[in-house]
């Protein structure tokens, strides 16, 4: 289950497939061409994502069909 607490470095290397979504709701990732570093909650603060839960779930679903 991916969380808030996820390093953005394992988020992408382990769930290659949500980087599509991240660059959807403009979180800046690694695979994006940025050096962004920390977890994915600092990404979301730092990209003002509104609606945290709603990309958590996203992301979640996204790698559910890979489980």
């Amino acid at each position: 289950m991916i969380t808030l607490d996820i390093s953005m470095e394992d988020l992408v290397q382990e769930f290659p497939q949500t980087v599509p979504l991240l660059v959807r709701w403009g979180v800046v990732c690694i695979q994006c061409g940025e050096p962004v570093w920390g977890t994915l909650g600092e990404a979301m603060d730092r990209s003002q994502v509104a609606d945290k839960d709603a990309l958590l779930r996203e992301l979640n679903e996204a790698v559910a069909h890979f489980a």
